[in-house]
């Protein structure tokens, strides 16, 4: 298998990987580096190809998305709640 060939992987993988590419675009990141970015979270969550003959059956590892969207939901709510006080004291 030639370097960046991803035939070991699964749809399911690969449908992960285009978006979380998605997001990194979305935040203005190039699409090169989002795409490598994208491949190597998935790589990281699930331990890399799940195909068969890839060597597959590592549990995979979710805590860093999971840190992520805490993360992301505490920045909304602290925006949110900014804003409802300043509409409070007016």
């Amino acid at each position: 298998m030639p370097r960046g060939d991803k035939g070991a992987y699964t749809d399911k993988q690969k449908r992960q990987a285009e978006h979380i590419e998605e997001g990194y675009e979305d935040r203005g990141v190039s699409k090169k580096t989002a795409k490598a970015r994208a491949w190597a979270t998935v790589n990281k969550e699930t331990g890399g190809g799940k195909k068969s003959g890839s060597g597959r059956g590592k549990k995979g590892n979710k805590s860093s998305s999971k840190k992520g969207g805490k993360k992301g939901g505490k920045a909304a709510k602290k925006s949110t709640r900014k804003s409802s006080k300043k509409s409070s004291k007016k």
